[in-house]
């Protein structure tokens, strides 16, 4: 029978399963692989002993790493995975695009907006809006947007 080891932290973890099912789990610290399973805690050298010790060969697989796409540019949150990003020097302002071809410009993170019943909450406004209406930010975080608000009111 094959056990299968589950790598679940890269070259540090893994969970090994016979049929689906985990049966023991094994650490690498210190050059030491640390074997737990029903019997306890075993220490050895090397993954050939683990197999002897579970009288089983092992099939080691290789954690598998996505690449995780942030919704920020230059720190600034966005709404969306943004796309065609740049920074508008004059304005100071974090821009991109919610698509590939997206012509419509939005700005990253949060803002208050002053429309003509008061300043009002914002985030990632289109660029349009903040050319026409009078605003305070980027803010990076809603706490930033609340504390530029209260001194408004």
């Amino acid at each position: 029978m094959t056990v299968h080891a589950k790598e679940i932290i890269n070259g540090k973890f893994w969970i090994l399963e016979e049929k689906g099912k985990k049966i023991a789990t094994v650490s690498l610290t210190d050059q030491k692989y640390l074997l737990t399973n029903k019997q306890g805690v075993t220490f050895l050298t090397d993954r050939l002993s683990i197999e002897k010790n579970l009288g089983d060969t092992i099939e080691w697989s290789k954690l598998q790493i996505t690449e995780i796409q942030t919704k920020e540019i230059y720190d600034f949150p966005t709404n969306t995975i943004p796309h065609h990003s740049m920074y508008n020097l004059q304005n100071k302002l974090p821009l991109f695009t919610k698509s590939e071809k997206s012509k419509s410009f939005y700005c990253a993170g949060y803002y208050i907006i002053k429309f003509d019943k008061g300043w009002v909450k914002s985030f990632c406004p289109k660029l349009i809006t903040l050319e026409k209406y009078m605003y305070e930010g980027p803010f990076k975080t809603k706490i930033e947007l609340n504390q530029a608000l209260s001194r408004k009111k």
